[in-house]
């Protein structure tokens, strides 16, 4: 059955990639306990990025590679050692938002039983293409 005729071609121009939940364990704190033991940290990341022809065409070099920025961020979070969330979600942030294609991303960390009474604490930090000044500000902070 061929139903070409009956749809008008679409165009696509963005895509957005989401991982959901990655469970990780880092140094974040300045208590003296959160600088010798790590914690559990949860990271959600969504990543909007240009598609190309080729990625539609199932053509892997045209596609966002989502494990390369995965395997990124695990290495960033691991072998780090941070004294506050921000500057924690701003690295991961970094990693997320290097490559051209990317519009938007948007990084939140969770920090599980970081104060007595909830479930976690959590910070979240944006990047858009279009205002990336916020972004060089926070490469020249860290």
């Amino acid at each position: 059955m061929n139903l070409t005729g009956n749809f008008k071609a679409m165009t696509l121009t963005d895509a957005t990639i989401n991982i959901s939940n990655l469970r990780l364990r880092t140094f974040i704190g300045f208590n003296p306990d959160e600088k010798e033991k790590k914690q559990d940290i949860v990271i959600n990341i969504e990543i909007n990025y240009a598609i190309t022809e080729a990625a539609l065409s199932d053509q892997i070099e045209g596609a966002l590679n989502y494990k390369d920025i995965t395997k990124r961020v695990i290495m960033l979070v691991e072998n780090g050692r941070f004294l506050l969330l921000e500057k924690l979600v701003a690295d991961i942030l970094h990693a997320c938002s290097s490559h051209s294609s990317v519009n938007y991303a948007r990084v939140t960390v969770d920090k599980p039983h970081a104060l007595r009474f909830a479930d976690s604490v959590s910070l979240t930090l944006e990047h858009r293409a279009d205002r990336n000044q916020n972004l060089n500000l926070m490469e020249k902070v860290s």
